[in-house]
């Protein structure tokens, strides 16, 4: 790997300077380097500096690793740098959500989902989110062998399920879980292949598929709004929060709208969770330490009984896990915006238009920011004895003003999850190399297998 980075371009009184990148081909630029490997194209761009020029394709691009840059980046989002316009799969199957709106259609948007994931809400779900993983936890057996990431899509969707539409019918659960896993694969490959500058006139095979996932999503999210709609009772999921949401004006959230909100929530509740979960199982099983030091908090905080919303605070060691697992294998990858009129990066002009990128995998991955950035350390995270981080060495939920809206609710969560089950089991993962693959979220390559250990 070329460590080369040539002349700078510009410098400024901090120190940052642009330098340009690997060398392209004709038209695509570095388009066929970053699609055969997105995760190892940031890493290579990484060594080249900390602002890095690049193409993807006819588009001039600006790659950010320090975290300073990337704070601008994420903190000016609005104000200086763009939505940049997402993928046709993506915006299939996200519609125009709070994740994908722009300007005051966003603001107006984010003030009504907002208050459906406030920590007020978070906690009364967080007894769905244990009772769920205790259901999980009593169908396993000493010695029974499971596929990880099953077990972990199967259990968030259920938790997904009862505490966004408020139902408990697992059909629910596994058309959604279907359509999801062909949008993820598709939206990944659409991001990284020739697919990203094809018009959206242009039909492929792989269009079709998630026009056909799309439209399943929308038949289920129809079919629970619809039922919600017609009911007469006070719910208290989040669908029903965002079906009596009211803007400054006194306006609600349109049905197009409401499926749009209700996907993002789903994703971010499920596919997210589920991922990090995977990789923390993963993780576990191979550092013997770790897991250790998890079950000591587990057997010391809960002894006998299984953790509830008031534990979580409590559970430090439990959150540094999932802390760790997001750092090394962070769900969401990547973060983009577009330049407007006048925007500057450490100090310097970006010309308008220009794409920047920064990936959590790559910066989580840097080793000034994280000694031994490869090693699965979460005592990293604590507070008194771990290391000074960085302010966006770590972003893994973005940052910012758009930030993701279910950042608590995530953490909570995956750490309400871990607690119940690694407190009665440790699962051993089968040995063999696994590698991410970057779809919408961080993916495993293979099926995750284990043998379940019972501890008590």
């Amino acid at each position: 790997m070329s460590t080369e980075t040539g002349p700078a371009v510009d410098a400024a009184p901090r120190g940052h300077r642009i330098v340009p990148g690997p060398r392209g081909v004709p038209f695509l630029g570095n388009m066929p380097q970053f699609g055969r490997n997105p995760l190892a194209f940031f890493e290579r761009l990484r060594s080249y500096g900390d602002l890095v020029r690049w193409r993807f394709g006819p588009n001039d691009c600006l790659f950010v690793a320090d975290p300073e840059c990337i704070g601008e980046l994420l903190t000016e989002t609005e104000r200086t740098f763009d939505q940049p316009a997402l993928g046709i799969a993506f915006r299939t199957v996200m519609g125009n959500g709070v994740v994908v709106a722009r300007g005051t259609d966003w603001r107006r948007k984010r003030s009504l989902v907002q208050p459906s994931v406030r920590p007020k809400q978070v906690k009364s779900y967080a007894a769905t989110m244990a009772d769920s993983a205790v259901e999980l936890a009593d169908t396993w057996a000493d010695g029974q062998r499971v596929d990880v990431k099953r077990e972990m899509a199967a259990l968030t969707q259920k938790i997904a399920v009862r505490t966004i539409f408020g139902v408990d019918t697992p059909a629910d659960a596994e058309a959604m879980g279907r359509a999801m896993d062909v949008a993820q694969a598709e939206i990944g490959k659409e991001f990284a292949g020739i697919g990203a500058l094809l018009p959206d006139w242009v039909p492929t095979p792989g269009r079709a598929r998630i026009r056909k996932a799309a439209a399943v999503i929308d038949a289920e999210v129809g079919r629970v709004v619809a039922r919600h709609r017609d009911g007469t009772d006070e719910r208290p999921d989040l669908l029903s929060r965002l079906l009596t949401a009211v803007d400054e004006t006194g306006a609600r959230l349109s049905d197009r709208e409401i499926r749009d909100e209700t996907v993002t929530l789903y994703i971010g509740g499920h596919e997210t969770t589920s991922s990090t979960l995977v990789w923390a199982w993963y993780l576990l099983s191979r550092t013997p330490g770790a897991r250790a030091a998890l079950t000591e908090e587990l057997d010391r905080v809960l002894g006998d009984r299984d953790p509830g919303f008031d534990d979580y605070a409590r559970l430090t060691y439990t959150q540094a896990v999932v802390k760790e697992t997001l750092r090394l294998y962070p769900t969401i990858w990547l973060v983009t915006g577009v330049a407007k009129e006048g925007a500057r990066i450490g100090g310097l002009p970006v010309a308008e238009g220009t794409r920047v990128w920064s990936s959590q995998w790559a910066t989580h991955r840097d080793a000034r920011w994280f000694p031994e950035p490869e090693a699965f350390r979460p005592e990293r995270w604590d507070a008194e004895a771990g290391e000074e981080i960085a302010e966006y060495a770590w972003f893994p939920f973005g940052g910012g003003p758009r930030v993701c809206l279910g950042t608590r609710f995530a953490m909570v969560e995956a750490v309400l999850i871990l607690a119940v089950l690694a407190r009665r089991f440790d699962l051993d993962v089968d040995p063999g190399t696994v590698n991410p693959v970057p779809t919408l979220t961080l993916q495993p390559d293979r099926d995750m297998l284990a043998t379940v250990r019972a501890r008590r």
